[in-house]
């Protein structure tokens, strides 16, 4: 656990310059400590990323010589780097104690409330929602809601300048989970486990072990939100010491304190509370369960349903996450770049499941190590070709060649453009890739942009709808 006072006057070493570890890195020099940022980028890719820091930040790049010597007191990593990196052996030789960016944060926040969100899928859209729902809580007492962590925005950026009437909302990862020593939120959720990062973590136990540290360290004043359709959640749940709550899209009753009613509105029941909430205006099944743990996170601390239902009508969803992109010449354009697993890719087959297969379907990017198989029967139902992209194009048309057509694209361009050549009028491009960015663009954000940018620039061209 970091304790800001247990390191005074020692120095700091902040690995990795990206968003989190420059944000890192200027929270600790205002808090006075001697900090080094090191990064093995050369610093010419590092340009936009070092324009904000601080200026009594020492950084080294082009490799880690100088982060490799003793003399630290500790140091915070970057939630990507492996733990089996030749420098964190070093440190550890060392003895210098290693941290994550958000318990670092943590450290120095003030806020009164500390609310985290986890799973594998729909994390950004249950963290935005629950933000909505906490700030329109906390506005008549002049409070934040500070929303950080795995939404782009870091969270010592957000969350360091808190205050007694604020909450911190903060989508956290398992590469931020595994890396954190001690986390203990106020309310924490879990909404469902599926393969992903297992390249990182090193298979599907470690994965789930980084997961669970979302409520390792709760107590019984807190409250965490559970899937109860995810047979890994119900596992983790018996684990858990707090408050136990769950949500369902496929029961009703019994335990649940959350579910689905025959009017499709959230029937929810927590203590003396028994409502009923009309969802978010969003696709596809998997909102209505975002909703449903956003709704008990937020209940858990007090948030009246009124409060939570104004909200929820107000909300518009994500951006790359099922998100309309245009239309042209009467087929439709879905940018769905966040879908960086198999299992997200299914959510959005799901969502946009219509009569006939009318989906030309994006896929591809840098393979994550889990199978493209699983998805066979969702583009049997729906989905007129399968268009790749980027590195994993070879194996994915070795496990899906067989079920559909696959056609090799390379890149996004060529993707639409075979899509428009060989579409018709009421077709869907969908761009959920199942895959990683990194082989051919800075992260899904700048994908799922470049997507957006050539439909609406190919559309311009063709003049017409």
């Amino acid at each position: 656990m970091f304790i800001p006072e247990k390191y005074r006057g020692k120095k700091a070493l902040v690995i990795g310059a990206g968003k989190s570890g420059a944000a890192c890195a200027n929270l600790l020099a205002a808090e006075g400590f001697s900090v080094l940022l090191s990064d093995n980028k050369p610093r010419g890719r590092l340009t936009e990323k070092l324009k904000g820091l601080d200026a009594r930040v020492k950084i080294e790049t082009g490799g880690h010589a100088a982060a490799g010597r003793p003399g630290f007191g500790f140091a915070v990593k970057s939630p990507g780097l492996s733990s089996s990196s030749p420098l964190l052996s070093k440190l550890k030789r060392y003895g210098v104690p290693v941290f994550s960016e958000i318990e670092t944060a943590m450290a120095f926040a003030g806020a009164g409330q500390f609310l985290a969100v986890t799973g594998t899928n729909g994390k950004t859209t249950t963290t935005l929602l629950l933000g909505e729902i906490m700030r329109r809580a906390l506005a008549a007492s002049r409070g934040k809601a500070l929303v950080c962590g795995n939404v782009g925005v870091p969270a010592a950026a957000a969350a360091a300048g808190s205050g007694p009437r604020d909450a911190v909302v903060m989508e956290v990862s398992s590469y931020q989970l595994e890396d954190s020593s001690r986390l203990r939120p106020d309310a924490a959720a879990l909404l469902n486990i599926t393969p992903d990062h297992l390249e990182h973590h090193g298979g599907m136990a470690a994965y789930i072990a980084a997961k669970a540290r979302v409520f390792r360290f709760q107590e019984a004043g807190d409250a965490c939100v559970f899937n109860a359709d995810d047979a890994n959640c119900l596992r983790l749940a018996k684990r858990c010491r707090s408050r136990k709550l769950f949500f369902s899209s496929s029961k009703k009753g019994g335990r649940l304190n959350a579910w689905i009613g025959a009017d499709r509105k959230i029937a929810l029941r927590l203590g003396k509370i028994k409502t009923r909430l009309s969802p978010p205006p969003l696709p596809g099944r998997h909102n209505l369960e975002n909703a449903m743990c956003a709704a008990l996170m937020a209940s858990s601390r007090g948030v009246k349903p009124a409060v939570i239902q104004a909200a929820f009508s107000a909300f518009r969803g994500v951006e790359h996450r099922i998100e309309p992109a245009g239309r042209i010449n009467g087929m439709a354009f879905i940018n769905d770049s966040k879908a960086t697993n198999v299992e997200s890719t299914l959510v959005a087959l799901e969502a946009l499941r219509g009569a006939g297969r009318k989906i030309w379907l994006i896929l591809g990017g840098l393979d994550k190590g889990s199978p493209y198989s699983p998805l066979i029967p969702a583009i049997t139902a729906s989905v007129k070709a399968v268009l790749t992209i980027g590195a994993a194009a070879g194996k994915i048309e070795g496990e899906l060649g067989a079920a559909v057509r696959v056609l090799r694209a390379g890149t996004l361009r060529g993707a639409l453009s075979l899509a428009l050549s060989e579409g018709k009028k009421g077709d869907t491009v969908l761009l959920s890739p199942a895959c990683a960015s990194f082989d051919q663009f800075r992260d899904f954000e700048d994908r799922g942009r470049r997507f957006k940018t050539l439909v609406r620039a190919l559309k311009d061209r063709r003049g017409r709808l």
